[in-house]
Formats: structure tokens, sequence, C-alpha cells
């Protein structure tokens, strides 16, 4: 599995404006893309500081959503909430350890029968 970060630093006072975008654009866009396997959005509210944090089954994958211009797509949907002179910063990691799925499912709510 690889990582891709997008550090990204956004006017504190949008914060929500673009967590609804990223909900309603960029992930149903990326689950279209060829070994995207989910993603994390971390804020600072305070600072407005943040990184979106997209995982791919392996590096191809990521290298090939760069290539095919989706990301930089999806970035354009968010310059304008990008201060001056702080564009976004890209890293890619491979990812090593991942214990997400040990973490516990959320259990539904069981109906009392009468």
């Amino acid at each position: 599995m690889y990582a891709r970060i997008t550090i990204i630093h956004v006017y504190p006072d949008r914060i929500e404006e673009g967590v609804k975008r990223y909900r309603k654009s960029f992930i149903p866009d990326a689950k279209k893309q060829k070994g995207y396997c989910g993603d994390l959005l971390l804020v600072d509210r305070k600072t407005g500081k943040g990184n979106s944090i997209t995982f791919w089954k392996s590096e191809k994958d990521a290298i090939a959503n760069e290539e095919n211009l989706f990301y930089q797509e999806q970035l354009v949907k968010f310059l304008t909430f990008f201060p001056p002179g702080k564009p976004p910063i890209r890293e890619g990691y491979e990812v090593r350890i991942n214990t997400f799925a040990d973490l516990p499912k959320k259990k539904s709510a069981k109906k009392a029968t009468p």
C-alpha cells in the first residue's frame, strides 16, 4: 500500500466549507480512480493546517493518478481556500503498518422485539 500526503494551509474560517467540498466532490471522484483505497482528512481548526492522506494499492497507482491529472484537477477545486504563499505540499510514502483493520466495527443498534 502507498500513501500520498498533501500538506495544506487553509483559511481557518473556511475549514467547514472545505470539508464539505472534500466530502461531496473529492471522495466520490477519488473512488472512481484505479487503486484508490481510502483517505483521511486531518485539520487543525486554530491554524488552518491540514493533511489529506490518500491510500493507494501501489505507488504505481498513485503516480498514475497524478499523470492522468486527477490530482491536479482536485487541487484546483480548493485553490480559493489556500492563503497566498502557502501552496500545498505533496509527499508520498510506502505504508509499512496499517492497523485500521484492527479497529472495532461500529455495532448497529438492535431493534427490541415486542
